[in-house]
């Protein structure tokens, strides 16, 4: 049975996957800064929670004990920083370096303590348009996403034997994504299960490590 560790897996993308790998028969370890709402989760739908904030050093630590063996690592923990979303020119210092600390810095530092763990397995990273398109006030975010993008292509180039992709799974009915518009009506986005069959994909056919789109997935899907 694979096994795959999901982080974020409380809510939104992160807990639609955790469904997904576990209906597929995966055993699935998920984390999480909500205990409650990890737990929740991970009662209803069947993994394994380890909750904590992915940008600890020791729960990270945690992460890689629960992992002796991995076939998948999805890096999903994100944080958006600031709301409203701030112009650079304002955009204070210290919580950019948060959201660099949550988005570049950890899924990287994770994905260092698990590489002996995934022998010819798969990372995926979660990214975003914002990372490729200039949107007013997506500067802070965006930028950390354009990293681990590349944090991303690099691996790839240095970890033949492993599949490393990033994925912009589009604008999703989120918690997150309603953080970025306060008091605004998100309903017409779709739900993060409408994503995962482009994740689905990438694992049934393994394509070439790099950056792919969700909406060019789901092509045909």
């Amino acid at each position: 049975m694979p096994t795959a560790l999901v982080t974020g897996a409380s809510a939104g993308l992160g807990r639609a996957l955790a469904a997904a790998l576990v209906s597929r028969k995966w055993t699935v370890i998920g984390d999480g800064r909500d205990a409650a709402a990890l737990g929740s989760a991970a009662r209803e739908i069947g993994f394994t929670a380890v909750p904590g904030d992915v940008a600890d050093p020791a729960h990270r630590a945690s992460l890689a004990d629960a992992c002796p063996s991995l076939d998948l690592l999805v890096n999903n923990a994100s944080s958006l920083g600031v709301s409203p979303l701030p112009s650079l020119g304002s955009y204070p210092l210290a919580e950019l370096e948060s959201v660099y600390r949550v988005n570049v810095f950890a899924p990287l530092a994770l994905t260092q303590l698990l590489l002996p763990a995934l022998s010819h397995g798969t990372i995926i990273n979660i990214s975003s348009d914002a990372a490729v398109e200039a949107y007013e006030g997506w500067g802070g975010y965006g930028s950390a996403k354009a990293a681990l993008d590349q944090v991303t292509a690099v691996l790839g180039v240095e970890n033949p034997d492993l599949a490393v992709y990033a994925v912009d799974p589009g604008d999703l009915r989120t918690a997150m994504h309603q953080r970025a518009f306060p008091g605004e009506d998100i309903s017409d986005r779709p739900l993060p299960s409408s994503a995962v069959p482009a994740f689905l994909r990438l694992l049934d056919e393994r394509p070439p490590s790099g950056r792919y789109r969700a909406a060019d997935l789901l092509v045909g899907v």
